[in-house]
């Protein structure tokens, strides 16, 4: 689940030129090509958590590599999963394992073609100082859980490290509760409420839960099953400028998606953006763990299985109830894409 943001939201369909028109030699043949054209649905508002997606439209990556790409944003009032399997959008922005297991057990014909953050930016906040350790948050009297995560993560958090329902209290997206309550603990995106918090002049603590054995993905790539059959050069395609994106985005100069992120979601400034931005990087939840070893998008079908075992036992799910290798494919991903620009970005610093 993508925890909302505080601001106006709104939703938009943007069909986006390029930031510039340079081409490179290996794109000239696919360049004279008739685009295909697609459509990501996104989680969210623009913001830098997506940023990777941004980079690779508005530098000329998409069309470069044959595709004109619509981006379509989220929001609380929108619902752009309903409109993959209804064939409206091609790939979708997808948040964790849970909502991809849960699309297995309602038989909905879809699958993760990559994962781009490692780490699920996930976890709970308290105010710094108060709490030595992760450990020590099981002893909080209030923990603010939104509701459709005391059916998720909070059953693990309870399985696995001793947290109570005494403690639950409904975490609503508002601050107020929380900040006024020096003791409490809260559910929070590490890119997120943290960054507000110290707007409003608080600090916190922020332990993050794949820090602690939640080693779900997170910001997957979603399509559906008829579409990896029939076009899988299509999504190869899509998934490798997508991953070049992100390693420009990450390694290289991000002001094209910078600017276009702040074009389309106005709610966002310069130092909102680059704040948001350090965090997605110092945590490592794009590039870390086995991406390092075989490229940005990085999926592991075993490491899905383990997740799933883990929700299994905490509850979430009964045996059998949910068939993980059925989640995702590692044909597209795990292929080594962008890691040479990733070596040539870095050799120029």
């Amino acid at each position: 689940m993508q925890t909302p943001r505080f601001s106006t939201r709104r939703r938009r369909l943007l069909t986006l030129a390029p930031a510039t028109s340079l081409l490179l030699a290996s794109g000239l043949a696919r360049a004279q090509q008739p685009l295909d054209k697609v459509t990501l649905a996104l989680n969210w508002k623009a913001q830098a958590s997506q940023g990777g997606f941004f980079q690779a439209q508005a530098d000329g990556t998409y069309r470069r590599h044959g595709l004109d790409v619509q981006l379509l944003q989220g929001g609380p009032q929108v619902n752009n999963r309903t409109m993959l399997p209804a064939g409206k959008v091609e790939f979708l922005l997808t948040g964790g394992l849970l909502t991809a297991l849960e699309t297995t057990r309602s038989k909905i014909p879809t699958v993760i073609v990559a994962s781009f953050f490692q780490k699920d930016p996930t976890g709970l906040i308290a105010h710094a100082g108060r709490y030595k350790d992760f450990a020590e948050l099981k002893k909080a009297g209030t923990v603010f859980i939104a509701k459709s995560n005391q059916f998720g993560f909070w059953q693990w958090l309870k399985a696995e490290h001793g947290f109570r329902d005494e403690q639950l209290r409904p975490y609503t997206y508002s601050l107020a509760p929380f900040l006024a309550d020096k003791a409490s603990v809260q559910q929070a995106f590490a890119t997120a409420e943290p960054l507000y918090a110290t707007e409003q002049g608080f600090a916190t603590d922020v332990f993050l839960l794949a820090d602690q054995g939640y080693n779900t993905y997170g910001n997957m790539i979603e399509t559906r099953r008829d579409l990896v059959e029939k076009n899988p050069d299509l999504v190869r395609r899509f998934v490798d400028a997508s991953i070049i994106g992100w390693t420009n985005f990450l390694y290289g100069d991000r002001t094209p998606a910078m600017q276009l992120i702040k074009q389309l979601n106005p709610d966002l400034n310069d130092a909102k953006l680059m704040a948001e931005f350090e965090k997605v990087k110092s945590l490592g939840l794009v590039d870390s763990g086995e991406a390092l070893k075989v490229g940005i998008g990085a999926t592991q079908v075993a490491r899905i299985q383990d997740f799933a075992a883990r929700m299994i036992k905490s509850g979430i799910y009964k045996p059998g109830e949910v068939d993980p290798l059925a989640v995702a494919t590692e044909q597209f991903v795990n292929r080594k894409v962008g890691m040479d620009l990733k070596a040539q970005l870095q050799a120029k610093r």
